[in-house]
């Protein structure tokens, strides 16, 4: 079973960058498909960004195109969020998630999930 850990969330003023990580035990993460998602206050949990196992595979949700990026390291087993040009309305708690055959927008297809990292972005 792929045990999920993200980590780098933070506070940062609009504008600025983080660069969120998501490593991977019991698994080796190239064979799955991994997606970004994130719960701002009174929101429902929402797709942000997926790498499917399938290479060159990326998908983001509109309002972060040319600004997020999801990349992989193999050799760590990790899944990174580069995230740029932050605004207010990414304010939120960010989770990975992971499974092999999920279709990469869509939440429930995932079976793993990490415990989530908050990312607060000023005006």
């Amino acid at each position: 079973q792929v045990q999920l850990v993200e980590s780098g969330g933070g506070l940062v003023q609009a504008g600025g960058s983080l660069r969120l990580s998501c490593a991977a035990s019991g698994g080796t993460l190239s064979r799955y498909t991994v997606g970004w998602f994130r719960q701002a206050p009174g929101k429902e949990r929402g797709f942000v960004a997926a790498d499917g196992w399938y290479a060159g595979a990326t998908y983001y949700v509109d309002s972060v195109k040319g600004r997020f990026t999801i990349s992989r390291d193999n050799a760590k087993n990790t899944v990174y969020l580069q995230m740029n040009s932050l605004k207010p309305e990414d304010t939120a708690v960010y989770y990975c998630a992971a499974d092999l055959r999920a279709s990469p927008k869509v939440l429930r297809d995932y079976d793993y999930w990490g415990q989530g990292t908050q990312v607060t972005v000023s005006s």
